[in-house]
């Protein structure tokens, strides 16, 4: 709840979709962020695409502003009718987290309401790098570059993404505030052994596991990690990969398995239901975020220590500034499959100490729980 000297404020927040029926990174962070104002006295209001008609806290209030079942003229058109029937009419303070949805509301956003906007990655360089043809990756650019002249200040999660939106967007630093992301730590908790954890999901009781939880697409690296895991696997014989996620790189992803001869030692297990991704983190001996590009913070890494997984990632955007302080051996020399092979070897026949399950758990609590991230934005958002 509110500290006593503080008053609850009114905040509408403009998002993408709904989580977790859409999963990913930053749908993850909206979803944490307003139920902890919420949970904090808040009122907070959510407009997004595809929202349920409830929240199932009560608490939080939802306007739907289109189905992502719809084209995409339909769906903006959609959007600039439905945000006319939300109920914060004039807020304390309005957060904006995807450019998309946001841009066809700009004249209808109330005056003199100080915006923010959360920066969870650059969309066109992002389509840029997943090859978007050129006129789609300057549209996107265009529409960025309108919605951010709006805005007030802005939250990035990592000095790596505050470079990136002063560079590319020509963002002054004195609008740029880094908060770090949070982790939900009643979700994400040491409650299972590893042999327990493997039971439930089936998993190999013996064998050492690493688990990568990825989109299946270019700049994730799961290619490098599966040209790596050959090497790995001289060292480490019995050692097998747990890759869950969906993307359009499946069916290329598992042609190399198969060309590599390493059958034996991955499974793709799709999507993962988000009740199982706790356990799947404390089944594993190390998680691994083989990020090559535009990787702004890595809220996997998180969820993973909170669990008590050691997690190792490439020296890519703001990953290394989340684990470094736990162990900097938590961070490969390169992006490429050779030094991600050695860190792995390194961790896993001992040559190089994992931290603790504890030291994990703790690190995580201390640094990144959710309610003192919060009240971190919060402050940011609420500031004239």
């Amino acid at each position: 709840m509110l500290e006593p000297t503080k008053t609850p404020a009114s905040i509408l927040c403009v998002g993408n979709t709904w989580f977790p029926k859409s999963p990913g990174g930053a749908e993850r962070y909206v979803y944490e962020l307003i139920h902890q104002l919420t949970d904090q006295g808040d009122r907070v209001e959510l407009c997004a695409t595809d929202l349920p008609a409830t929240d199932p806290s009560e608490s939080l209030l939802l306007t739907n502003l289109a189905s992502t079942q719809r084209s995409l003229p339909q769906r903006l058109w959609s959007c600039r009718n439905q945000f006319q029937h939300r109920r914060l009419i004039q807020p304390d303070a309005i957060n904006l987290h995807f450019a998309l949805y946001s841009f066809p509301l700009l004249n209808q956003l109330p005056p003199d309401v100080p915006i923010t906007f959360n920066f969870h990655g650059p969309w066109a360089l992002e389509s840029r790098q997943e090859g978007a043809f050129f006129l789609s990756v300057k549209l996107k650019y265009w529409l960025e570059q309108s919605v951010f002249r709006k805005c007030d200040r802005f939250i990035v999660l990592s000095k790596a993404f505050g470079e990136i939106l002063h560079q590319e967007y020509h963002i002054p630093w004195e609008q740029i505030h880094i908060i770090p992301g949070g982790v939900n730590t009643q979700q994400f908790q040491p409650n299972l052994t590893r042999q327990t954890a493997r039971e439930q999901l089936g998993w190999h009781p013996d064998r050492p596991i690493l688990f990568t939880p990825r989109r299946l697409v270019h700049r994730m690296g799961i290619d490098h990690l599966l040209s790596a895991l050959l090497s790995v696997r001289q060292q480490v014989p019995d050692v097998w990969l747990a890759i869950a996620g969906k993307g359009p790189l499946r069916e290329d992803l598992e042609l190399m398995v198969h060309h590599l001869g390493l059958k034996n030692s991955v499974h793709f297990l799709g999507y993962l239901p988000d009740e199982q991704l706790p356990i799947a983190y404390q089944a594993a001996d190390l998680t691994v975020v083989p990020s090559q590009s535009l990787e702004g913070f890595g809220l996997i890494l998180l969820e993973s220590l909170a669990a008590g997984t050691p997690a190792l990632c490439t020296p890519v955007g703001g990953m290394p500034e989340v684990v470094t302080a736990l162990s900097p051996d938590l961070v490969t020399e390169a992006t490429h499959a050779e030094a991600i092979a050695a860190q792995i070897i390194a961790l896993l026949t001992g040559k190089v100490s994992l931290p603790s399950r504890e030291a994990c758990r703790a690190y995580a609590c201390e640094k990144f729980d959710w309610s003192t991230i919060a009240a971190q934005v919060r402050s940011v958002l609420l500031q004239p």
